[in-house]
């Protein structure tokens, strides 16, 4: 799997995205099957990515003032108006999400085996949604099969109790 930050060509909305290649990134752009999930555009490109670059191994991580929190808000750094328009953002994401998921069946690590099944027919065709390790993942979408890593973690009903 690969990630890259996209961006709306047409309103500047950067987003990151994962691919299990840069090949299978070209082919989904080709075919216009990348779309900002803000505004719904398809002018959609790379965008500029910092490299990662590793810490010293002999230096301790120093959490700075800003980064740390003592509710369970999440800690977004900028300007407070950003930072209200970024938990807007999510919440919006996660109830997109719950939204299409709603007609969805969890099948935990049964999804790879069950979503070829769909793709070669052997199963009817249904939405669903589950576990599947990175390497599984890239093998499915090398054979065609359709399917998409979700935005946001998934917990399984059993793993919530």
């Amino acid at each position: 799997m690969i990630v890259f930050d996209l961006k709306c060509e047409a309103h500047g909305h950067v987003f990151e995205a994962w691919f299990g290649s840069s090949a299978d990134y070209d082919s989904q752009r080709a075919r216009g099957l990348i779309l900002c999930p803000i505004c719904g555009d398809g002018s959609v490109a790379k965008a500029v990515m910092a490299p990662a670059v590793a810490a010293k191994g002999n230096r301790m991580a120093v959490p700075r003032p800003a980064e740390t929190s003592g509710g369970d808000q999440p800690v977004v750094m900028g300007a407070p108006a950003d930072q209200e328009k970024m938990r807007a953002m999510i919440h919006a994401l996660a109830k997109a999400q719950e939204k299409v998921l709603e007609n969805s069946t969890w099948v935990g690590r049964d999804f790879a085996d069950q979503a070829r099944a769909m793709h070669y027919g052997e199963q009817d065709r249904a939405s669903i949604h589950g576990e599947v390790a990175p390497a599984e993942a890239k093998a499915l979408m090398a054979e065609g099969v359709e399917v998409a890593p979700l935005p946001l973690p998934v917990i399984s009903r059993r793993a919530k109790n």
